[in-house]
């Protein structure tokens, strides 16, 4: 697979009287939706690199000061270079590059700007929802309260601030280190782990997610590296941490393979619902699984409802979420923090309703019945965690739309290879055999609720 092309970014840390000033982004947003965030964006080939007559910048890259201007200028209505006289000092604080494993990569350059007044910010509505000043160690409470969700450079931005006002080193780690495996934290106490797996393309990585308060039961979901490479590597990082329990959210080998492996290795048991147990031990010749699948294993079932861990003093409980699978389950604190939805919506790809396991009539339920729960982030199985459920509500607004697609050209006559030929016209070539499954369980939704003949 082609890598991801690496583009030029720069962001703010605007600080005035020992206050930086974050903002939330819009959750319609297709990058870190609903994230608490400095402001900033890529740069642009328009970004001059004449230099600057002003000494605040000088020392800096001016095609990168011009492009922090530009972009505070769209987001905030303040003009940096304008205001040039109102800078106490202009420094950067670090350069931090986005991991491998994401779609779009971003070398993003961190500068750090003292401001001697506080100006009056016109917030771009487009990107963002809300902003304020707060201090350094005031933002980490909130974070650490599971109230906030934060880009790990954000969070070292403020790690190094709380620790020292006057810092201007903010001590990033290397994410693309090789054969490490580091988790992510958007929310506070989820870590994440990007896990190279036999997904289905354009997604390269399953996540697998480690959920547990210290000395309380945590527990590993959804480990299913694609090699014993892979698998050393998520051992590794995972035992670092500490883990009494694997959680599967549903029977798909994505979010399984090595699973059993791993828990005899850890000593530890395997949990699952009812369904998924049943269907890993009957499909194991299918998923080319080995016939003692689970032999010699505890194994746990979970049903809806029951605990089965600890986040920040609330329990986590399974949620029944069928539709994309009839076993599945997702895992979402009492207080509704977030949720790990499964393969319910993905952030890189799109969801397949494949009959048997799969019935499009339960996976509408299911959106909504999530949607009225309105969990605070939103973790699919696939890329990064999402604030808010809209793109949950996206999911269904669009499969409501495909539907009524599909139902008018059913009754204008046209055959499901002419539907695919309409719907889905460009989709890889390499999906298309999924996406007639999805056309095929649209019609079968469609005569359940006697819309079709």
């Amino acid at each position: 697979m082609k890598p991801a092309p690496i583009i030029d970014a720069v962001t703010a840390i605007l600080i005035h009287q020992g206050e930086l000033y974050l903002a939330r982004r819009q959750r319609k947003l297709a990058a870190f939706p609903g994230y608490q965030a400095f402001p900033g964006g890529k740069v642009d080939r328009g970004d001059s690199s004449e230099a600057l007559p002003q000494p605040q910048f000088a020392g800096h890259d001016a095609r990168l000061i011009r492009a922090l201007s530009r972009e505070l200028k769209e987001e905030l209505g303040f003009d940096l270079i304008a205001n040039a006289d109102q800078l106490e000092a202009v420094r950067m604080m670090g350069i931090a590059l986005t991991p491998a494993s994401a779609p779009v990569r971003f070398n993003t350059h961190f500068f750090r700007i003292d401001l001697r007044q506080r100006p009056e910010f016109d917030l771009c509505q487009q990107e963002f929802d809300g902003g304020a000043w707060a201090s350094a160690r005031h933002w980490l409470d909130i974070y650490e309260n599971g109230k906030l969700l934060l880009a790990p450079p954000t969070q070292a931005v403020l790690r190094a601030l709380a620790g020292d006002p006057a810092s201007v080193d903010a001590g990033f780690f290397d994410f693309n280190e090789m054969g490490v495996l580091r988790p992510l934290e958007a929310v506070h106490g989820v870590r994440q782990f990007f896990v190279r797996s036999n997904t289905l393309p354009p997604a390269i990585h399953t996540n697998c997610f480690l959920i547990g308060d210290e000395g309380t039961h945590r527990v590993l979901v959804d480990p299913s590296p694609n090699s014993l490479e892979e698998l050393e590597r998520l051992y590794l990082a995972a035992t670092a941490i500490g883990f009494d329990e694997l959680f599967l959210t549903h029977h798909h080998p994505d979010h399984r393979q090595h699973a059993d492996e791993i828990a005899r290795r850890a000593g530890v048991p395997l949990g699952m619902s009812a369904w998924t147990l049943q269907h890993i031990r009957s499909d194991q010749a299918r998923y080319g699984e080995g016939p003692g699948y689970g032999a010699g294993l505890q194994i746990k079932t979970y049903a809806d409802g029951d605990a089965v861990s600890c986040w920040l003093g609330h329990p986590v409980r399974a949620l029944a979420v069928p539709g994309h699978d009839e076993g599945q389950l997702a895992l979402m604190p009492d207080n509704r923090a977030w949720c790990i939805v499964g393969d319910l919506i993905q952030g890189i790809g799109t969801v397949v309703i494949a009959p048997p396991e799969g019935d499009m009539r339960k996976y509408f339920a299911t959106l909504e019945r999530v949607i009225v729960l309105d969990p605070g982030a939103i973790y699919p199985s696939h890329g990064l965690a999402m604030g808010g459920v809209h793109y949950l509500e996206q999911a269904l607004r669009h499969r409501q739309m495909r539907e009524e697609q599909i139902r008018s050209l059913f009754e204008a006559g046209r055959s499901t290879d002419e539907m695919l030929a309409e719907v889905y016209r460009d989709v890889d070539p390499r999906l298309l055999p999924l996406a007639r499954i999805n056309i095929e369980s649209h019609l079968t939704k469609l005569r359940q609720d006697g819309a079709i003949a």
